[in-house]
């Protein structure tokens, strides 16, 4: 019984590691989403060979990438990027 006491700060550490790992994770998904969906746009309205539509598709490849190792904060980062240089382009700059 005593051993089992001794390992449950263990467990409790490990299983809020790995909670710690879903933090963004929902917006990791939206910001990405919402990237490629403006991206397309973009690319309708003719915005496809600026250079702010180049660093967004960077970004958002960067941050699907990020997303599928899980690493959310980087991936919202590098999401709400994207859309900055996605509104960039529609701007013409």
């Amino acid at each position: 019984m005593n051993r089992y006491l001794a390992m449950m700060p263990v467990v409790a550490l490990v299983l809020a590691g790995c909670a710690a790992k879903t933090v963004n994770r929902d917006s990791c998904a939206t910001e990405v989403s919402a990237a490629w969906k403006e991206l397309d746009i973009a690319k309708t309205e003719g915005f496809a060979g600026t250079v702010s539509y180049s660093k967004a598709l960077g970004l958002i490849s960067t941050a699907k990438t990020q997303q599928q190792v899980e690493a959310y904060n980087g991936c919202v980062q590098n999401a709400q990027k994207a859309r900055f240089y996605i509104r960039e382009s529609r701007a013409g700059r």
